[in-house]
């Protein structure tokens, strides 16, 4: 059955609720189906360089099928049960993805983004009581096996950690290099270090035991929250199955290939490209280990597509800037579309990769504490450009607004925030921490997602902006994405993010940071005049505006706006003790659990007196570095 309009979609739901679906009933037997059924077609491409020709590792179904039983096998062997946790703090390659299946089948995983910092690594580790690690041993251009190293030392709860050498991908003379250029580390913690090819190799390539078929916890995704606090969210396998079912039965089949250059410790990767593939028989390609972010891959792009004969790419807003910094140098005759999600894409830039490439893109949205999927714009269907389409089959969206006498559902093009019900959301069980799950949930089934939106008249839902990001000006809401969307119409402009920044007497201001066209000459003054004119609101002009080489980027290339906070909070903060002659000075800006974004000052022999009085007028806390 086709899935153009939103009558399609009742049609699927229609043939039967989501419980009565022959999905299989654990990721194993998933992967085993798909393996019976196209054994010898490739499933998985890894590239460690992005060079249209340089050498690629390919394993097909039934390859997949036995390395990830054999990962699952050897998690077992260092005493991985179901509730057990194994992390993954690994950059995109092979084994990463036998990690996060093999880890998902024997116990839970945990991804976690290798791009923190060790005191982050170390309380995810700590937060989700992992017991294994999977990692990089030493390797030329890359901390992560320092920072993972750092992070050990705090997690005692680590008992062994697998490290994978990335050597193996490489061809001599390269690969005799490396363990020259290889830094050596100290060994700084309790954990037993091993090889991971090594013991994978021990293992049998079938199964050793019997997955259980309960519904139960098998992945931990951390997402960052407002203040870059990492917060926890519980993936069930069911929620996992409900997107690989999604991928399969709307869009993938097994003769796709999937280009997808977006980090397997992130949701839009696994969640939706993996489980969909595993679901499908689709092939997924994945070009060096850092992805959209790795050497050259930009340069090569559309040439890797014509190498791997893509029919699909997975792509967020800000790759598709860089991406149209470069000409379409190749044949990309055999892609269909390009999708995006995790953040809205700017309608301008949305015109230029249409006209560029000459390919529709579908956007979509999910989160990670949905498991992902929520709705996408049918690809053969109408999509509205600004929009993220219409609902998925068994995903239940409401738009409420909060009020004095309690939420109230909002009419058609009312925004609200988004509530949403499907297969990936579980009532009560969203976060690991009991405390965040309260109050996060509408009539006790719907996710509160933070985000503001509205449902049109023909069904399609537009993000407006996060509950939480909105900048309030003296109590008057100004959405960030009106002044960003502003920005992005001057042809100079790659990236652009507005955020509220401290003011004494507004509460806050909008302020706006943008990162240039490679090449492009221009003043922030300019930019300031630009703005202006195409942001109809006053009130929202930017107070200050500031040019970035590059703006700070989350490892899936969405802009991280808690460090442009930092950035904002530390400028006003010196420049009003500065103006009152003290010399007290942000030393940095901290995150706190309870309190968010905390200014730390350094003493200076000012009475503490006159700095109370010269920053007490800011809503943003403060405190004394007692480090300093």
């Amino acid at each position: 059955m086709q899935f153009v309009t939103l009558e399609d979609r009742a049609a699927i739901e229609a043939e039967k609720p989501w419980s009565n679906r022959d999905v299989p009933d654990n990721l194993h037997a998933c992967l085993a189906q798909t393996a019976a059924r196209f054994g010898e077609r490739p499933a998985l491409s890894f590239q460690l360089l992005s060079g249209a020709k340089d050498p690629a590792e390919t394993l097909s179904w039934s390859q997949l099928e036995a390395r990830v039983s054999q990962a699952a096998n050897l998690f077992r062997s260092l005493g991985i049960e179901e509730g057990d946790v194994v992390a993954m703090v690994l950059p995109n390659c092979t084994e990463a993805l036998l990690t996060f299946l093999g880890g998902a089948i024997a116990g839970t995983v945990a991804p976690i983004n290798p791009l923190l910092e060790p005191e982050q690594i170390a309380a995810l580790l700590r937060e989700t009581g992992a017991r294994v690690v999977v990692t990089l041993k030493s390797f030329p251009k890359t901390d992560i096996a320092q920072k993972l190293a750092e992070a050990c030392r705090h997690a005692p709860g680590v008992v062994t950690v697998l490290e994978v050498d990335l050597n193996r991908y490489l061809t001599p003379p390269k690969r005799w290099l490396v363990p020259l250029l290889r830094p050596k580390l100290p060994r700084t913690h309790h954990a037993d270090i091993k090889c991971f090819n090594a013991e994978l190799g021990r293992q049998p390539t079938g199964l050793t035991f019997a997955p259980s078929s309960s519904d139960r916890v098998a992945a931990f995704f951390h997402t960052g929250g407002t203040t870059g606090m990492p917060k926890v969210a519980q993936h069930r396998i069911s929620g996992m199955l409900y997107n690989g079912w999604l991928g399969s039965r709307l869009l993938f089949r097994e003769t796709d290939n999937v280009m997808c250059p977006l980090p397997l410790f992130h949701v839009f990767a696994t969640e939706v490209v993996i489980m969909s593939a595993i679901a499908s028989g689709a092939h997924v390609i994945l070009p060096t280990p850092a992805g959209y972010r790795g050497e050259g891959v930009f340069d090569n792009f559309w040439k890797l597509c014509e190498r791997w004969k893509v029919t699909f790419m997975i792509t967020v807003p800000t790759a598709v800037s860089a991406l149209m910094q470069r000409k379409v140098d190749a044949d990309i005759s055999t892609m269909r579309y390009a999708f995006s999600g995790s953040a809205p894409m700017p309608v301008e830039l949305f015109r230029r990769f249409e006209e560029v490439a000459g390919l529709s893109i579908c956007e979509g949205y999910g989160l990670t504490e949905a498991t992902c999927l929520v709705s996408v714009n049918p690809p053969d269907g109408v999509k509205k450009i600004g929009s993220v389409g219409f609902p998925l089959p068994y995903s239940e969206v409401k738009i409420v607004r909060q009020t004095a006498s309690g939420p109230r559902e909002c009419p058609t093009d009312e925004i609200g925030e988004i509530c949403v019900s499907n297969p990936g959301v579980t009532p009560g069980g969203t976060y690991t921490d009991a405390d965040r799950n309260r109050d996060l949930y509408h009539e006790g089934r719907f996710l509160r997602t933070g985000d503001l939106g509205r449902i049109d008249a023909d069904g399609y839902l537009w993000i407006t902006g996060r509950a939480k990001d909105v900048i309030i000006r003296g109590g008057h809401n100004i959405d960030p994405a009106e002044i960003e969307d502003a920005l992005l119409t001057h042809p100079s402009v790659a990236v652009a993010a507005a955020i509220g920044q401290p003011d004494a007497h507004a509460g806050e201001l909008p302020c706006a940071y943008v990162e240039l066209v490679a090449g492009a000459m221009i003043t922030e003054e300019e930019l300031l005049k630009h703005a202006q004119v195409h942001i109809h609101e006053r009130a929202a002009w930017p107070k200050h505006l500031e040019i970035l080489p590059e703006l700070p980027k989350t490892g899936i290339g969405k802009v991280f706006k808690p460090d442009l906070r930092k950035r904002a909070i530390t400028r006003v903060y010196d420049a009003a003790l500065e103006g009152q002659g003290l010399g007290a000075r942000v030393a940095e800006v901290c995150d706190d659990k309870r309190r968010g974004l905390v200014a730390k000052l350094s003493r200076s022999g000012d009475e503490e007196a006159d700095v109370v009085q010269c920053l007490g007028a800011f809503t943003r806390p403060w405190e004394w570095d007692e480090k300093g």
